[in-house]
């Protein structure tokens, strides 16, 4: 299937109106439907595997911005971190030491978010609300020099119960505006990540100021 340009120019449009911005989730889709989009207008994509990625980033070059969404292993932290533009599962504090480890020996400051479990299933990582809420006020946190954390990101629960993912998105943007309270920069904690296809209008609504789509886009995976 390829790239829906269509849909693609309809979020867009919808997201202009909720001054949020669109991250194309590109795993497992071809380097022909990646150029598809960017032919289209799009510049931003999201990759959840870090050997995908690298394959990728090699075709491409600097023509996108790459969002690492996956599940980051601290062994493969030095692969990406040269051309990454934003790792967004960020999900413990030794994760944010090997990231700041790493942008320290090549002198570049990692943009980074924290994941944040919201969903019923367990199966999703994630900081618990209260340990970001502890994590912002931990003194080591502003050792970390090459590491900037711009917001939050989190995945609400498998589920068509708009109710509930309303629930859900919510307590994340709560705990976003807590956050930029205690952050030591707020004017640069200024990014929360929520929304996918099936559910990034409610994500919108409740405040998300970045959206991950790829079905919608790029059809479904196989």
């Amino acid at each position: 299937m390829a790239f829906q340009i269509t849909e693609f120019h309809t979020i867009r449009k919808e997201l202009e109106s909720y001054n949020a911005k669109l991250i194309a989730v590109s795993k497992k889709k071809s380097i022909e439907d990646i150029q598809e989009a960017i032919d289209a207008g799009q510049k931003s994509f999201g990759e959840n595997y870090v050997q995908e990625l690298l394959d990728k980033e090699s075709h491409f070059k600097k023509k996108t911005n790459w969002h690492f969404i996956g599940h980051l292993q601290s062994n493969k932290v030095k692969m990406i971190v040269p051309f990454v533009h934003l790792i967004q599962g960020v999900d413990s504090f030794k994760l944010l030491t090997e990231i700041n480890k790493e942008g320290k020996k090549i002198n570049k400051i990692i943009d980074c978010l924290l994941q944040v479990h919201i969903a019923q299933e367990e199966t999703k990582f994630g900081f618990s609300e209260e340990e970001v809420e502890a994590l912002m006020l931990f003194p080591e946190l502003a050792e970390l020099e090459n590491i900037r954390i711009r917001g939050l990101m989190g995945m609400a629960s498998l589920s068509s119960d708009a109710s509930l993912l309303k629930k859900e998105f919510s307590s994340l943007k709560n705990l976003f505006n807590n956050s930029k309270l205690m952050s030591f920069d707020p004017d640069e904690f200024d990014t929360l990540s929520m929304g996918m296809s099936s559910d990034y209008k409610i994500a919108l609504d409740c405040g998300s100021t970045m959206v991950r789509i790829g079905s919608t886009l790029f059809g479904e995976r196989n």
